[in-house]
């Protein structure tokens, strides 16, 4: 292990550690690409120092994250310098030093994934993984000229990561262009059942259009920043070119929301995150992460309770506003401020860097920060796109049309940016998937209007492969077939292939009910096509009915001469 420094004169420890890389699979989605990791995020053999050297472990096992992306092709190269414990918005509060800002050095980067979000803005790797709790995975996009995605809490496990406030936290992406960035959310999300955070969501799949309402606070704040101010008037011109609508809404209890991740007894889960190492090694936690972290132990069980009712209450006054609304539109961070005036005025000017973030995991929304401009000084500007929880895919499909009608460039790199590329998991309108179906939903059949009236189109009537068995579900209304796979002793079962929009998929599939499901199945001539299948548990009680090819001619046999 090997602390470095790359470019003359910069201070040390944009990359924390260095070790030899971790190759991925050899083939996957995101196979010749290189990541870091910020380091309070595990890797297996390499410590984790969460930017204090006595906290500092070996992990046994990789991240849940770093695993997927691992699995997935990416070559994992390194970990990352951070504020101390996550506890910041600006990169200066690590003994490692501080992380200049991709574009003038003498500038903060942002934090608390300071170094991840610099090593992406260099081109030194393609991507990286950050957490934000309170905007560190958008406040150094923002600063650095990167894409940053905060998705939907939970969606990421979080296994595997020092906690700074483990209700709230994330794992965040940095990467050059909103492609690769849902692309890594792609490879990275699913539901983990060792986190205790994790969920399973349905995330939205039709974009919000050509035509959008997005909110934009009433008052905005820029603390005497001209540059930013004018830099947000130019988004508001482009977006509104795009085809957008703005529409003014109230900040208040979004600010409210936002007051309380520090100054209430909502900080007592920072200090819950590391109490044996805090209670025992507070002295060896640098300023001000440490009266930061413990003030968390100036609070009762019920303040927190009385805090964590506030939430709420603000949470419900905010919620009025996506009635009027598509998307929030805010400036990533307000301003920006030199690395000597940060340290001279610590608490102070992080705060106002997170003007915009604190609220938004508090209240349980998606966030992807992008660049827009560059100011008249040099120095990135980058606007986020606040939506509801689960509409991550949304967001990254028009910040990705933002982000190319911004004409900027990669990064601190003098490249252009690639072609725009379909968004991994949203529904392109214009596709159509097949279903194969078996029971109700046969034309004719009591169910065939919920493929009807979603413009679902027969294509073919056809069977199974000779490799299933088909069973009359018992109890179900109307009544249903259950379709099973078998090694021996199958039949060819008819069946019907529709297809249907896409973004229709995911209505129709809420309509199915337990034990039956979408699987795939095999048709006559070989080929696979999604298809309903069932569990084999409620197959039990079921009686098979394959002597009679079909559910269709089982059902004319009941019918009375």
């Amino acid at each position: 292990m090997q602390n470095i420094t790359q470019k003359a004169g910069a201070p040390q420890a944009w990359i924390e550690h260095i070790e030899p890389p971790l190759a991925g699979s050899a083939s996957g989605p995101l196979a010749g690409l290189r990541f870091a990791i910020k380091d309070n995020i595990d890797a297996f053999g390499w410590p984790t120092t969460a930017a204090c050297k006595e906290f500092a472990y070996l992990p046994k096992a990789h991240a849940s994250v770093v695993q997927k992306l691992l699995d997935s092709g990416a070559t994992l190269v390194g970990k990352t310098n951070l504020d101390q414990f996550a506890c910041g918005l600006n990169g200066t509060r690590s003994p490692y030093g501080a992380v200049p800002n991709a574009f003038n050095p003498d500038y903060v980067s942002g934090g608390s994934s300071a170094g991840s979000a610099y090593v992406v803005a260099n081109g030194e790797v393609d991507f990286s993984l950050g957490t934000d709790t309170a905007g560190s995975g958008r406040v150094p996009a923002g600063l650095n000229n990167i894409v940053g995605i905060k998705p939907s809490k939970g969606l990421l496990s979080t296994r595997g990561v020092v906690p700074a406030a483990q209700s709230v936290d994330c794992v965040s992406i940095f990467a050059r262009t909103v492609d690769v960035a849902a692309r890594v959310l792609q490879a990275a999300m699913g539901p983990d059942v060792q986190d205790p955070y994790s969920r399973t969501l349905q995330l939205a799949s039709q974009p919000f259009g050509k035509s959008f309402r997005f909110g934009v606070p009433s008052t905005l704040e820029f603390f005497g920043d001209t540059a930013a101010e004018a830099a947000f008037a130019q988004a508001l011109e482009r977006l509104t070119a795009m085809g957008g609508v703005a529409v003014s809404i109230d900040y208040t209890p979004l600010a409210q929301a936002a007051a309380l991740l520090y100054e209430s007894a909502l900080v007592a889960e920072r200090y819950a995150a590391i109490r044996p190492f805090f209670d025992a090694h507070e002295n060896k936690v640098m300023e001000p992460v440490r009266s930061i972290i413990a003030r968390g132990r100036d609070f009762s069980a019920a303040d927190l309770c009385t805090a964590q009712a506030q939430l709420r209450a603000y949470g419900q006054q905010a919620a009025a506003m996506w009635g009027g609304i598509d998307v929030l539109l805010v400036p990533t961070a307000p301003t920006h401020y030199t690395i000597a005036a940060m340290l001279a005025n610590p608490v102070v000017l992080n705060r106002n860097l997170g003007a915009y973030t604190n609220f938004v995991n508090l209240l349980d929304y998606a966030a992807i920060s992008v660049p827009s401009s560059i100011r008249p000084d040099g120095l990135p500007f980058g606007i986020t796109f606040i939506g509801p929880c689960g509409s991550d895919w949304q967001l990254a499909e028009l910040g990705q049309r933002y982000h190319h009608a911004s004409g900027m460039l990669q990064g601190a790199l003098q490249l252009p940016l690639p072609a725009p590329e379909p968004i991994a998991g949203l529904a392109d309108s214009g596709s159509r998937m097949k279903v194969a179906v078996v029971g109700a939903h046969l034309s004719g059949m009591p169910l065939n209007g919920q493929l009807t009236e979603r413009d679902g189109r027969l294509l073919q009537a056809s069977t199974t492969s000779a490799n299933y068995r088909l069973y009359a579900l018992p109890g179900t209304v109307p009544p249903k077939p259950g379709l099973r796979r078998v090694a021996a002793g199958g039949a060819a079962i008819a069946l019907e292939v529709w297809d249907m929009p896409q973004a229709q998929i995911g209505s129709f599939l809420a309509l199915i009910p337990q034990p039956l499901g979408l699987g795939n199945v095999e048709l006559a001539d070989g080929t696979w096509v999604t298809g309903f299948i069932c569990e084999g548990h409620a197959l039990e009680a079921a009686q098979d009915v394959s002597e009679h090819g079909g559910w269709r001619a089982y059902v004319a046999s009941r019918k009375p001469n």
